[in-house]
């Protein structure tokens, strides 16, 4: 028979080998040994058609005696097994596979329990030695020692399946710092690796030791425990009780989606009507107040009216109390925020983002509403190029061309047919803000205090879906629902054909003079 056949089979026999190994260089070991075997042998197979059940068997033969010279040789995690347990001549799959999984639960252990097992089963150090080399009681280590036991033996009897189902978080920040993600890195880059994730979605719901977060994520201990004191450091994560950890930031999750899903329209449609009557009314009076408009239909307008209204009613007739952000390590005020949703049930989102800059024109925002109503995200513009692009407004030219060029190439500036400058934004001078405000206070704010109230058990219901702990971030998240349920509305008026659905090319921001 040719040895070419082989050939075909390497990929397959250094897979065989990669599951019955503990690395990739002991499975290439391994599948060498495999293959130059059946090499030597494939003179004696006779009938070609017998040759993957011969060649299997062969791997089956060599892997039995590989796995006992490695067993001989291995010390995973530089940790040996206990006294008790011996190698000899005669160990089989099942005796190396029970091996393994020891020494794994070994190194899971946390540092209090695997110290005094490596010390005393590896060091062959007595109850007495440990305890002078830890500075403890006797008694404690006779204690931990029985507990270390009791632990390995209820673990390797109970494997847990999450290790294999590892979880993926996404991690963002909201509040306010100065990161160029260069020179300063964002907060999220030091908590973003995988392990750290899962860690942080285990310790969200209840609290965890390290020991369980160890059999959770099918890591050794004494990772987890790097992490978790990094985790602790970036305040992602707080120690609740001695040797519990517990995620300090809100994690989203598909049950805040479901609840919304399942109440918040509901809630609303006893003044679906009046709160569209109030916005028709601002939208018709908003036509004279003299402000630049970006090229913005009235029909695209529309929805940035009752998201300013909305916006600014809030404050007024929330019953929710304001939360100021605390200040994070690097002495900014900003919050990490978590998701896990799987997008089944998207969560209400509608999201403010701004940026704020004093510059050649006195003080104005740009604020971006999105995640609501088909509305596509836009980023915030940077300082610079708000500056420039309320120069253009106000003065039709900007002597920053660089800021010039940075907001043509991200569509916040265009060229007209003559060469000028366009402006894509609409901008609201003070006088002009201040204008729209009392067309909101005129009309909506008569509907404030009944919004309210219908809203309440709305409200209370959602802010249980968070953790107890997380007292602030319930507040600040639900307050902000308070104005988020605008989305609510915009889709039911949607479906109603109340009004257009917006232009594909609308973006519902605003520059706005906030002196």
């Amino acid at each position: 028979m040719e040895n070419g056949i082989i050939a075909e089979y390497t990929e397959r026999v250094f897979a065989y080998a990669l599951k019955r190994t503990f690395n990739y260089d002991e499975a290439e070991e391994l599948s060498q040994e495999i293959l130059v075997t059946a090499i030597k042998e494939l003179h004696k197979l006779k009938n070609e058609e017998s040759f993957e059940p011969w060649l299997w068997g062969i791997a089956g033969n060599v892997t039995k005696a590989f796995s006992r010279k490695m067993g001989k040789q291995r010390a995973m995690f530089s940790y040996d097994v206990p006294e008790d347990i011996v190698y000899d001549d005669g160990t089989d799959d099942k005796s190396e596979q029970e091996l393994s999984v020891l020494r794994a639960q070994i190194a899971m252990l946390s540092k209090a329990y695997r110290d005094i097992i490596v010390f005393h089963y590896y060091d062959n150090l007595s109850v007495k030695q440990i305890s002078e080399r830890l500075s403890i009681p006797e008694g404690t280590v006779t204690w931990r020692l029985s507990e270390a036991r009791r632990k390995l033996t209820k673990e390797c009897n109970e494997m847990n399946e999450t290790a294999l189902r590892p979880k993926t978080m996404h991690i963002n920040i909201h509040g306010n710092g100065n990161y160029n993600g260069i020179t300063v890195p964002f907060p999220t880059v030091y908590i973003d690796d995988a392990l750290s994730q899962n860690i942080l979605c285990y310790c969200y719901e209840e609290a965890h030791t390290i020991e369980e977060l160890s059999k959770y994520c099918g890591v050794p201990a004494y990772y987890i425990e790097d992490r978790v004191d990094n985790l602790v450091k970036r305040n992602a994560v707080i120690e609740q009780t001695k040797g519990k950890y517990r995620t300090d930031f809100v994690v989203w999750s598909d049950k805040y989606g479901i609840y919304l899903e399942e109440n918040a329209e509901k809630c609303l449609l006893p003044m679906m009507d009046k709160l569209f009557d109030a916005l028709k009314m601002i939208a018709k009076e908003a036509k004279n107040i003299d402000f630049y408009r970006g090229g913005k239909s009235e029909d695209d307008l529309f929805y940035l009216y009752g998201v300013q209204a909305f916006n600014y009613m809030g404050p007024a007739y929330c019953k929710i109390p304001h939360v100021e952000i605390k200040p994070k390590y690097d002495g900014y005020r900003w919050a990490y925020i978590g998701s896990v949703e799987t997008g089944a049930h998207p969560r209400i989102g509608l999201s403010v983002n701004r940026c704020g800059n004093y510059g050649t024109n006195g003080g104005y925002s740009h604020d971006v509403y999105c995640h609501f109503g088909g509305i596509r995200y836009r980023p915030f513009m940077t300082d610079n190029m708000i500056n420039a692009c309320v120069d253009i407004v106000l003065h039709g030219k900007s002597d920053d061309t660089e800021s010039v060029a940075d907001a043509i190439q991200k569509g916040y500036i265009k060229r007209n047919e003559n060469g000028s400058l366009f402006v894509t934004v609409p901008l609201f001078k003070k006088e002009q803000r201040d204008e729209f405000f009392s067309l909101t206070e005129k009309y909506l704010f008569p509907l404030g205090e009944e919004y309210a109230q219908c809203v309440d058990s709305l409200l209370a219901g959602y802010k249980k879906l968070f953790p107890k702990h997380l007292k602030d971030e319930a507040d600040f998240f639900t307050r902000h629902l308070f104005f988020s349920l605008y989305a609510v509305l915009i889709n039911c008026w949607q479906r109603r054909g109340q009004i257009k659905m917006p232009s594909e090319d609308f973006n519902c921001d605003v520059l706005r003079n906030f002196d």
